[in-house]
C-alpha cells in the first residue's frame, strides 16, 4: 500500500490503457478492500489482455466463463461483465472524442483539483464525482457509482488528495 501511494496514487494519468485499467480495479474493489485489489493486480492485467480495450471489448461469453473459474481476479459475473462492457464504452468515448484521457480530464479544464486538507477523512464523493459517474453511467459504462468515481479519479490524479503533511503534496 505504501508504495502503491508513494508511486502511483495522485500522479496524473494521460494514457488510455492505464485509465482503463485503474478504472477496472476501482470497479473491482466495490465492496473489497483496496489490498485485495492490488494483490491481484498482476492477475487483472494478465486476464484482460494487458487491459486493452480493444481485446477486452472482443470477450465473449466462452471467455467470460473462463474467467469466472480465475482465482487471480475478483469472480464476480457482474464485474467481468463490466470490464467488457466498458472497454466497448471506452472505445466509443476515443472514437467520438480522440481519447478517454481527452474527456476524463476535459471535466477539470486539463488541470487536477487540488485540495490540501490537514489530517482528517477524504471524501467519498464530490460534486465532480456525481457529475462524471453520471455522464459514465450515461455513456454505458457500469460499476462507476459516484463513490467508484470519486476513489477513481484521486487514483488517476484528476484529484489530488495529498495531505499537507504527506511529501506528495510537495512535489
Amino acid at each position: 500500500m505504501q508504495r502503491y501511494h508513494d508511486e502511483e496514487w495522485g500522479r496524473p494519468v494521460h494514457d488510455d490503457r492505464l485509465l482503463f485499467e485503474m478504472l477496472t480495479l476501482e470497479g473491482a474493489q466495490a465492496g473489497l478492500s483496496w489490498s485485495t485489489i492490488l494483490r491481484k493486480r498482476a492477475g487483472y492485467r494478465r486476464a484482460f489482455a494487458g487491459f486493452d480495450p480493444r481485446k477486452v471489448a472482443r470477450f465473449d461469453a466462452p471467455r467470460r466463463a473462463r474467467l469466472m473459474r480465475d482465482p487471480a481476479i475478483v469472480r464476480n459475473r457482474l464485474k467481468i461483465d463490466s470490464t467488457v462492457s466498458n472497454a466497448r464504452a471506452l472505445l466509443a468515448v476515443q472514437r467520438e472524442l480522440g481519447s478517454f484521457d481527452r474527456y476524463l480530464w476535459s471535466f477539470v479544464g486539463g488541470l487536477p483539483v487540488v485540495r490540501r486538507r490537514k489530517g482528517g477523512k477524504l471524501p467519498a464523493r464530490s460534486a465532480l464525482s456525481d457529475r462524471i459517474s453520471k455522464d459514465l453511467a450515461r455513456r454505458g459504462f457500469r460499476f462507476v457509482g459516484t463513490t467508484i468515481v470519486y476513489a477513481y479519479l484521486q487514483a488517476v490524479g484528476i484529484v489530488d488528495d495529498h495531505g499537507r503533511d504527506c511529501f506528495r503534496s510537495r512535489q
